[in-house]
């Protein structure tokens, strides 16, 4: 029987692996996620809107749908609508954000871990292993992102892109575990 203590090697050697292949597809390539976040033009006065907003998700415009006449539907149905992610103030601690985003790694190859150990056994093929974790680590990674695609409208082509990080973490974590697999 293979244990979650015995995985620990592939469990953190997959959190670097994917940590590092995460900043190359983020920061180290133009042409990749750089363009998933639009410039509005004169954007000056959305800020001056919304400084005095708290830090949070809001969903404009805001609305009782319920409590509309079927004019006023009409009406706000025809102007924009969106999802809006705020931080206030807009200060950023770049290095405290990658030590976040390496623990949520850690945590999810964990959990992928935990599936591997109840659907494999010791000393399972590479082939086998390699599969499994691949199919796990695509599912965590690629999934997450189309209800914003289907719901909120975020482009098809960003959550494309979303999903091909996926893959590429999910055969990183798959080649991993093949590798360092328990026999």
């Amino acid at each position: 029987m293979v244990t979650l203590p015995m995985l620990w090697l592939p469990i953190l050697l997959s959190t670097v692996f994917v940590f590092i292949a995460a900043n190359i597809l983020w920061m180290a390539l133009p042409f990749w996620h750089r363009l998933d976040y639009g410039k509005i033009a004169n954007d000056g006065p959305i800020i001056e809107v919304l400084k005095d907003v708290k830090s949070g998700q809001y969903m404009l415009p805001t609305v009782d749908w319920s409590k509309m006449t079927p004019e006023e539907s009409a009406r706000i149905q025809a102007g924009p609508g969106g999802l809006l992610l705020v931080r206030n103030p807009s200060t950023f601690n770049f290095a405290s954000k990658l030590v976040s985003f390496f623990i949520y790694n850690l945590i999810v190859i964990t959990f992928i871990a935990y599936a591997c150990r109840l659907a494999l056994h010791s000393g399972e093929t590479y082939p086998h292993v390699f599969r499994v974790a691949a199919v796990a680590g695509f599912l965590a990674y690629s999934f997450n992102t189309i209800p914003d695609s289907i719901w909120y409208g975020k482009p098809w082509a960003i959550t494309i892109r979303y999903a091909i990080d996926g893959v590429i973490y999910g055969l990183l974590i798959g080649g991993t575990f093949g590798w360092l697999w328990p026999h």
